[in-house]
């Protein structure tokens, strides 16, 4: 499928601040940009480098005052996202160089504290998918998606004691008792089609027979229609901006609309 997607900011600076930003997503095997504008207004120098975790970041400083940032992408990705409940879990020595850092604890993911409540949680699933699937299905009918409940220094041990949070508390649960149980596991950032109240989106993914697989506990059943702007081993990787001195956030839309074959916005938005 083909969607539109935008995201609109202003932030204020009381002084020139130093910022790394994170909103441009990547061609990938899951998604393919077709069309993209990236404006700053005021215009700074800009530029830009791929992180340790293969995101693009923008490096800028924002001046004194107030900035607008705007985002829009035209993007393909896949109307449906893949299911194998026959996925097992793969070998932690037949893994991928790059997945190994996913098994380890985070800032937001004591997984190293929670091998109990993952062993309890998943009962006698199948190693592999069907655990990652019970984890996400017991977090979808135990927590409530609620605002005001976690900060910005919540962690998964935190959202479980709560019994509820927001996408990124859901998403660290899932990915800490995925590391648990040695399942690679790891926090993704971006737009979701038709989320409401629509707004950026967070979700997991896990790495069993073979492949990675996306997970969200925030729904109730497996959907496509997503974009993905940055990949990390918790919310701690992947803010879309990094702030090294006062900044203030001021208002932010974001939009996301299927395009369909001869609409005339994939041609006249961007």
């Amino acid at each position: 499928m083909k969607l539109h997607a935008t995201c609109k900011m202003t932030v204020t600076a009381s002084s020139d601040c130093p910022v790394v930003a994170m909103l441009r997503p990547r061609s990938g095997e899951a998604q393919w940009m077709v069309q993209e504008r990236y404006e700053l207004d005021p215009w700074v120098p800009t530029t830009e480098y791929v992180d340790d975790f293969g995101n693009l970041c923008q490096r800028l400083k924002i001046p004194q005052g107030q900035m607008r940032i705007e985002v829009d992408m035209l993007m393909v990705t896949d109307e449906l996202i893949a299911v194998d409940f026959n996925a097992v879990a793969t070998p932690v020595e037949q893994l991928p160089f790059d997945a190994l850092k996913y098994l380890l604890q985070s800032r937001y993911c004591p997984s190293d504290k929670m091998g109990d409540r993952a062993q309890e949680i998943v009962g006698n699933a199948a190693a592999g998918y069907a655990q990652v699937e019970a984890i996400r299905g017991w977090s979808h009918a135990n927590l409530q998606y609620k605002y005001g409940v976690s900060t910005g220094s919540t962690d998964a041990l935190d959202t479980l004691n709560d019994g509820a949070g927001v996408c990124r508390d859901f998403s660290h649960v899932g990915i800490a008792l995925c590391r648990a149980l040695r399942i690679p596991a790891r926090f993704v950032v971006g737009y979701l089609h038709r989320l409401d109240p629509m707004d950026m989106h967070a979700w997991f993914e896990a790495f069993v027979g073979g492949r990675w697989y996306t997970f969200d506990g925030t729904q109730d059943q497996p959907r496509g229609g997503r974009i993905v702007v940055a990949y990390g081993r918790d919310a701690a990787d992947v803010a879309f901006l990094s702030n090294y001195g006062p900044l203030e956030m001021g208002e932010m839309e974001v939009t996301v609309r299927e395009v369909l074959p001869g609409d005339a916005a994939q041609r006249s938005s961007m």
